[in-house]
């Protein structure tokens, strides 16, 4: 996918789930003054799961269950000066 792809790009039935903002998409981070880690999680699975209805990430994770090929995670640290 490429960089700032919008919403109208995403090739169907991409579907997404709501974010710490209780919003659809990648906010980026924003976190207090000094270092923090920030988890990004990739998942391959083997069906394409039904419409969730913006999930949280609980309900996500429930219905991959069973589903799950492999997966992958990047762990981002980021440091906010004062």
């Amino acid at each position: 996918m490429p960089e700032g792809v919008s919403d109208r790009e995403l090739p169907p039935p991409t579907l997404q789930g709501l974010n710490d903002w209780q919003r659809t998409g990648y906010g980026g981070p924003c976190p207090p003054i000094g270092t923090h880690r920030h988890f990004h999680e990739l998942y391959a699975l083997d069906t394409v799961l039904p419409d969730l209805q913006q999930p949280r990430k609980a309900g996500l994770e429930e219905a991959m269950q069973g589903h799950v090929l492999t997966a992958c995670e990047l762990i981002g640290l980021y440091r906010r000066q004062r």
